[in-house]
């Protein structure tokens, strides 16, 4: 017998339901639409922030010099050589634009003719400019500024928050915002009334002004200032510096220690004078250099 298979009458894909038919191509923009957008784009807040902006600050060891600023030196009233420093404009905005308004003179004080008054084992440090007198008359005078360090000392804070490790290797320069002899506040036992307390001794805080140059790696001044340049010339200036001869460092002498614990105030006098140089050490001159 012969099996009868149905002819079809059609391929079997025809009985499957058919595909719509491709959309028609998108209509042309008109004229109209097109200057409608072209004025939407135009409101936009051209250009877009720079990625200097967005991004984090660098830390000192990377960061790019944005101005120049010269020191002249002298040493026992002879001409030492100049110490040429690059600024961290962007790195550090708020210490640089103070360096180079104390360097330039147009903070209305400058730190010409003002002394190094200390030579310790990591850093020379200059005395900058005092926040009482006629100094800090003359800032607010000439040009309103406030010789204050609290927008320094949150700028050092970001900086020790977002770089770690070492900061302050040798040809660093900062601005002090901390005693760098003192991280926390020190306590001394008095007399007061006929009973014996123990008080914290009180201090005035550096205020903005003093600066400090690494002559070696310094996790001191990493402690105490905010970077705000590094030497990009005069380096054996400022070993010229770190060779004055100065007072010894003498807080281990049991005379010493006794001294202040009772708060006797020529213990504080004593230390005030570690470090200092036997001989004046002179900034002559300083200023901005242009490109």
């Amino acid at each position: 017998m012969k099996t009868l298979i149905p002819s079809l009458s059609s391929p079997p894909h025809a009985l499957l339901p058919s595909s719509p038919p491709p959309s028609p191509l998108p209509p042309i923009i008109s004229r109209r639409l097109a200057i409608t957008l072209s004025l939407s784009l135009s409101s936009l807040p051209f250009p877009f922030p720079s990625l200097s902006a967005i991004l984090p600050s660098p830390c000192p060891s990377s960061a790019a010099v944005t101005s120049k600023a010269f020191l002249d030196i002298s040493i026992a009233g002879k001409p030492a050589g100049r110490i040429i420093i690059g600024l961290f404009g962007a790195a550090s905005p708020a210490a640089a634009t103070r360096f180079a308004s104390l360097a330039s003179g147009s903070a209305g004080v400058s730190f010409r003719r003002k002394e190094f008054i200390k030579i310790a084992p990591t850093f020379v440090q200059h005395a900058g400019v005092r926040s009482y007198g006629i100094g800090a008359d003359l800032a607010r005078r000439g040009s309103g500024v406030d010789l204050a360090a609290d927008e320094l000392i949150s700028e050092w804070a970001a900086e020790a928050d977002r770089c770690a490790g070492l900061r302050s290797t040798a040809g660093t320069v900062g601005i002090v915002v901390r005693n760098p002899a003192r991280s926390t506040p020190a306590t001394r036992i008095v007399a007061r009334n006929g009973r014996i307390e123990v008080e914290e001794e009180g201090e005035v805080g550096p205020n903005g002004t003093e600066f400090v140059i690494a002559t070696r790696d310094s996790p001191e001044m990493d402690e105490a200032a905010v970077a705000v340049g590094r030497v990009v010339d005069g380096m054996d200036v400022v070993e010229k510096i770190a060779g004055v001869s100065a007072v010894r460092y003498n807080t281990g002498s049991p005379y010493f220690r006794v001294a202040k614990l009772i708060g006797d105030k020529r213990a504080v006098v004593a230390e005030r004078g570690f470090n200092r140089p036997y001989v004046k050490v002179v900034v002559t001159d300083s200023g901005l250099l242009m490109d």
